[in-house]
């Protein structure tokens, strides 16, 4: 399994998970934490510049750990088979062992808001 993390500054868990350019990837074998490596994207592959329903380098992650990401992207990820989570930790390390504990506290993701002439 593989767990990716927001993270822009590396240090803590970083919200806006569409426009994050920085994941902390943690290769998970049964609830330990075998690897954890940098992918770190360029501008025109963070999840906002994309479509939907490209390829994207972190297709292969099981699961998304961020600090906050909006309606639409959290249901594109859904689509694509990732489960994604919004958490009020700030930790990534924690984060990630929490949700393997299955204690992660999470929070919804944002409505996206619709400009008013739509």
């Amino acid at each position: 399994m593989k767990i990716a993390v927001s993270s822009q500054n590396l240090s803590t868990i970083t919200g806006h998970a569409g426009r994050c350019r920085k994941f902390w990837v943690y290769e998970v074998e049964g609830k330990r934490v075998a690897r954890k490596v940098l992918l770190e994207l360029p501008l025109a592959q963070r999840f906002q510049a994309c479509a939907p329903d490209s390829a994207h380098p972190l297709d292969m992650i099981n699961v998304l750990i961020t600090g906050g990401m909006k309606t639409r992207l959290h249901d594109n990820l859904m689509q694509k088979g990732i489960l994604a989570v919004s958490t009020t930790e700030t930790d990534p390390d924690r984060a990630v062992a929490a949700w393997l504990d299955g204690d992660l506290e999470t929070v919804p993701p944002q409505v996206q808001e619709l400009p008013e002439n739509s």
